[in-house]
């Protein structure tokens, strides 16, 4: 199975209020795979918003983190939520998922980053877009790529070029996209040359 673009488009959703945002999931507690697979369906559920690409899963390991490995993905999607309603959306996602914060770098549940907004750029006590550490961690930089190859940091330049410089950390790709659809078929995905994967 291999991510791709969603058929049905929301109606109340229109080219002209629609921002292109791209999501990072993670989770390294209980059925880490089934529970980023649901909360791609909560991220389509939310209002104004459209998945439009879904990423392969990935297997890395707990980077500032602790724990089991992670399983990993990235969406893309079309929404006309604001960044800061956007960020409320997803922490409440979190939240409904059992995500807990007992200290930093605790096992997650499940974990929903907001790594480009458009072109936003804003640093705020809330929220910092780009995500701060994108473009440095391969299990958020080889899925965007894979569904998104012409993405581009509003102050770096295009994500591809940055790609090699991860090559040394260890992200698998695993079989199945972030989406329990059976009916998606690609041929935009491309590999940026991680070691292992399906």
């Amino acid at each position: 199975m291999h991510p791709a673009h969603l058929q049905t488009p929301p109606a109340a959703l229109t080219a002209a209020s629609a921002e292109r945002v791209f999501v990072g999931l993670g989770a390294n507690l209980g059925d880490a795979r089934a529970t980023v697979v649901a909360a791609v369906a909560d991220l389509a559920a939310l209002p104004g918003t459209q998945v439009v690409r879904c990423s392969s899963l990935y297997r890395s390991a707990p980077v500032d983190a602790q724990g089991p490995d992670f399983i990993n993905a990235v969406v893309e999607l079309r929404t006309s939520l604001q960044p800061e309603a956007l960020l409320a959306a997803l922490q409440a996602i979190e939240l409904a998922h059992g995500r807990q914060r007992p200290y930093r770098h605790a096992p997650r549940t499940l974990d929903l980053d907001l790594l480009l907004h458009g072109q936003q750029v804003q640093a705020t006590s809330a929220l910092t877009l780009p995500h701060p550490r994108l473009h440095e961690r391969a299990f958020v930089l080889r899925p965007l790529l894979e569904i998104a190859p012409d993405a581009v940091h509003p102050t770096l330049g295009p994500l591809a070029s940055l790609a090699a410089a991860l090559s040394s950390q260890v992200v698998e790709r695993l079989d199945g996209a972030c989406s329990a659809g059976s009916t998606w078929q690609s041929d935009e995905a491309v590999d940026i040359g991680a070691r292992g994967g399906a």
